[in-house]
């Protein structure tokens, strides 16, 4: 059976993030693919140039990441953890990306096609208070209560928050999700669980 033969079977002859059914194609998912049906994804020519980064993201179109980011198959988390990874401006995207749950083998291959992103290519680097360089989507735990501007309530110490969002331009900030907000956090109150 062929690559194609198995993605088709696998997914039901429709697209794996939209359900589209015409002109469907296979997309390997890297950055080392096998050659397989489990690093590889079957889409739809809309979503296929979007998976591997070569067109530009069409956010209106990736909200079918809104299911499709729960499938059970690896290759199509990896894909839509990225797609969502690289719409920071989009705030549904970072939502759901703040939603998901990847175990830490899925996590790492869907980081390790990340590659650098635009921050790291600007020279900004975030640090937690013990100079631990800190990655979009890692887990922080905060050091000391901080009062939420605005929001009216404290996060407390201890406090874990996952999937961190990173604030291209300033190296002291990152973002996350407390008490179900959105907030910006100066990197100088984390430590890197």
């Amino acid at each position: 059976m062929s690559i194609e033969q198995d993605l088709r079977e696998r997914a039901g002859n429709a697209c794996e993030f939209c359900g589209a059914t015409d002109a469907l194609q296979t997309v390997d998912v890297g950055p080392d693919p096998d050659g397989t049906a489990a690093t590889a994804v079957l889409a739809c020519p809309a979503c296929a140039g979007q998976v591997p980064g070569t067109a530009g993201l069409d956010p209106n179109h990736l909200r079918c990441l809104n299911e499709s980011a729960w499938s059970q198959v690896p290759a199509v988390q990896v894909a839509a953890y990225r797609l969502l990874a690289n719409m920071p401006d989009e705030s549904w995207a970072r939502d759901l990306l703040d939603m998901l749950y990847l175990d830490d083998e899925t996590l790492s291959w869907a980081k390790a096609g990340l590659g650098s992103d635009a921050g790291d290519e600007a020279g900004v680097v975030h640090k937690d208070t013990h100079g631990a360089i800190l990655n979009a989507g890692d887990t922080v735990t905060l050091i000391k209560d901080l009062k939420v501007k605005g929001a009216g309530f404290t996060a407390k110490r201890g406090t874990a928050v996952r999937n961190i969002g990173l604030v291209a331009d300033n190296p002291a900030q990152i973002e996350g999700r407390v008490n179900d907000q959105r907030i910006v956090i100066l990197t100088e109150f984390v430590k890197k669980a």
